[in-house]
């Protein structure tokens, strides 16, 4: 890919997970344990999943907008630099999100067919952090569909440069 395409979907990357990261932000400093058990059937310890895995994924989207801004501030543009970004932003931001380490979600996949959000919990939890997730999808799925292409496209290199 060229300079200018990888500049782009970078742009377009850092854009979305620093949006994901700020909702994100906004509603751990505002969470917290007591608050989400009030009038909930759900253990706590699967809220204090659910918070971890919220806290590990806020960790790699500053991980990643870091690095991105870093590259895109930069005097000369480096394209390698950038590709490894977008990959490792694709699989430790965007696929934590899908398949979250701790397992407290998952991803529905007939939700592309139905319109709806994919993002379904184990066990019931309020609204407010339905709502988030739902928040966070968006930009997300859009980084998803973004750089699937390019992901390929990367590993196929790297394979390529192995076989040297």
């Amino acid at each position: 890919m060229g300079n200018d395409l990888v500049k782009q979907q970078l742009e377009l990357t850092t854009t979305h997970i620093e949006k994901a990261s700020k909702k994100l932000r906004e509603y751990l400093n505002e969470a917290t344990l007591s608050k989400l058990m009030e009038n909930q059937s759900t253990s706590k310890e699967d809220f204090q999943l659910i918070l971890d895995q919220f806290r590990r994924l806020l960790v790699f989207f500053d991980e990643g907008l870091k690095s991105g801004n870093v590259l895109l501030r930069s005097e000369n543009f480096r394209k390698g630099a950038a590709e490894k970004t977008l990959y490792w932003i694709f699989h430790q931001c965007v696929e934590e999100f899908f398949q979250p380490h701790y397992d407290v979600w998952y991803e529905d996949s007939r939700a592309a067919y139905t319109g709806r959000n994919a993002i379904r919990f184990r066990t019931e939890v309020p609204q407010e952090i339905k709502d988030l997730t739902c928040e966070i999808e968006g930009p997300l799925q859009e980084v998803r569909e973004e750089l699937e292409y390019y992901e390929t496209d990367y590993r196929t290199k790297i394979k390529q440069r192995e076989g040297k």
